[in-house]
């Protein structure tokens, strides 16, 4: 069975025209929708939850809560967040059909639900960017849902109403030819999930980006013409996240954030009003091209804004690698240049890193850290090269025998350099990174130097609310006693908190405090071998079950009656 399509297909389908019709459905229908754990990596941030109390996941899981809010206002609909809790065999029982969507990552747990669900007797869906780029993937799952919301969600739930829980002979796929427009999206059902429960919130303004890196499935999962939400939009769901809880701070999830800047120049000045009118409540992150550093208005918005952290996927500070992976915006000017200009607006800049490269040397993993040690960026991702399905990436190093599956690997890509040599180069380049002494080193200078450049918020209801100084409170006690007391760290720890503390930098020691304790207790288990190199590698994420099936799979092109 053949399921993979052409990269033009992606970029051929065309948004829904005139205004979708809501489904009125015939039948009561329960749903069950289920956003699968994550496999403990760096970007989970789990070692910072015991020091927050509620906290246990990084971020609201985006896309499910979408789903949740699209199906019919009459059904009935239970979310879960396998991050947060488990799904039961309760919860299971209850449902008609069990909905479940993920990255690559979560597949071993996404076929681990499915299985739990045909156990129970359930119809199951899933969505998402894994199975829309790699459908063969799952074939065991009865309904595959390929492509964003539009035609194909629709079709879906009018299967949904016919047949509840039936399962169907045969697996049926449904692919979206018509996407319903961004502008059109519902408020995510925040009312499903506790914000309280999430180190961060997270909206999406646009999806898509121009650019084409070699590594990257976004332009072909989304388009390189980012499609957008209306500025109305973004404030009712930020109002609509604050009635479930104050996260504290809200990451803008695009792919990249500034991929139209015209739009976003219509944005911020919205999201000023909105701070002002509600009293700062949040910080605002969000994810973008190192080239924003050459749009100043742009970045004094964001300021305003209170935008405090952007991600920057620098890669490497080797300008021929940036070149070989069609990363050239990174060169526009100097990247420390780049990374000055965003702290001097207040912006913690956290950065992408990735060792694997063709034009990586001996002496890459040493470069690097000089970088890190010039550039004073305190949170960097620092992976192994991972190849991605339906990247420029997979398919150049197919086409050159270099794609290796072995999943005891912690990449599936055959470096030019010997495995063993880049692994060892990774390691190094990680535990160093995040050696106390160095990483605190880089955060006193973000105190000394990025964080003043921040607007002064005042001190609002919003902000001095009973339940923000209380979850304050909290986290300063968990982090005195953890790190303070009996941290392995503590002498470090102290001598850029005592004096932070002294002058009432309260806010800055939880940050610093916080975000350093995952970093530093990660990079040890990564030193011991405990943690993996790549968050796509598969290595000690055992799976469960094979992509191997006899049943065969009937393609609906969602052109039905």
């Amino acid at each position: 069975m053949n399921l993979s399509r052409s990269t033009d297909e992606i970029k051929l389908v065309p948004e829904m025209t005139g205004g979708r019709v809501p489904y009125t459905p015939r039948n009561h229908r329960r749903i069950l929708c289920i956003f699968p754990r994550y496999s403990r990596s760096f970007g989970t941030f789990h070692h910072a939850y015991p020091l927050m109390g509620t906290v246990r996941a990084f971020m609201p899981p985006q896309g499910i809560l979408l789903v949740a809010a699209y199906l019919p206002e009459s059904w009935e609909v239970r979310l879960i967040d396998e991050n947060v809790r488990p799904a039961t065999d309760a919860d299971y029982a209850w449902a008609d059909i069990v909905i479940t969507s993920g990255m690559h990552i979560q597949r071993p747990q996404i076929l681990e639900i499915n299985d739990i669900a045909h156990r129970h007797g359930k119809l199951t869906a899933l969505g998402g960017p894994s199975v829309s780029s790699c459908p063969e993937y799952y074939p065991d799952v009865d309904i595959l849902h390929l492509g964003e919301l539009g035609d194909a969600t629709d079709k879906m739930i009018a299967y949904f109403d016919e047949y509840g829980s039936q399962r169907p002979p045969q697996q049926l796929i449904f692919e979206t030819t018509a996407r319903l427009p961004l502008s059109e999206f519902p408020i995510p059902a925040y009312q499903h999930v506790r914000m309280e429960n999430y180190f961060l919130g997270s909206v999406q303004f646009s999806s898509g980006c121009p650019f084409r890196c070699e590594f990257c499935d976004i332009p072909e999962l989304y388009g390189r013409n980012p499609r957008l939400k209306t500025p109305q939009q973004i404030l009712k769901e930020l109002d609509t996240m604050l009635a479930s809880g104050n996260p504290g701070a809200v990451y803008f999830v695009d792919d990249n954030f500034i991929g139209n800047r015209r739009a976003v120049t219509e944005l911020l000045p919205h999201l000023i009003d909105w701070q002002k009118a509600n009293g700062y409540p949040l910080q605002f992150a969000c994810e973008a091209t190192l080239n924003i550093a050459q749009s100043p208005k742009l970045l004094e918005m964001m300021r305003e804004a209170y935008f405090c952290t952007i991600f920057c996927g620098i890669e490497t500070p080797e300008p021929e690698a940036l070149h070989a992976i069609h990363k050239d915006q990174n060169l526009s000017m100097p990247i420390l240049q780049a990374v000055q200009t965003l702290n001097s607006y207040g912006m913690e800049v956290v950065s992408g890193i990735i060792i694997g490269f063709d034009t990586d040397t001996p002496q890459t993993g040493d470069r690097i850290l000089e970088f890190i040690r010039a550039s004073h960026i305190p949170t960097l991702t620092i992976n192994l090269l991972h190849a991605l399905p339906r990247t420029p990436l997979w398919r150049r190093l197919e086409a050159e025998g270099r794609l290796n599956h072995d999943e005891s690997r912690e990449s599936n890509v055959e470096f030019l350099m010997p495995y063993e040599e880049v692994v060892e180069m990774w390691r190094r380049t990680i535990t160093t990174a995040y050696e106390p002494e160095f990483l605190y080193e880089r955060f006193a200078y973000q105190m000394e130097h990025t964080y003043p450049n921040r607007i002064a918020v005042p001190n609002s209801p919003a902000r001095l609310s009973r339940e923000n100084i209380l979850r304050g409170l909290r986290i300063m006690k968990n982090l005195l006693w953890q790190v303070g007391l009996w941290g392995s760290y503590r002498k470090t720890f102290w001598k850029l908190a005592w004096p932070a503390l002294k002058k009432g930098q309260i806010e800055q020691v939880i940050h610093v405090g916080v975000v350093g304790h995952h970093l530093i207790n990660f990079a040890q288990e990564c030193a011991r071998g405990d943690e993996a190199a790549s968050f796509y590698a598969q290595r000690l994420r055992r799976q469960k079950t094979t992509a191997t099936s006899s049943k065969s799979a009937i393609k609906l092109p969602v052109k039905l009656r």
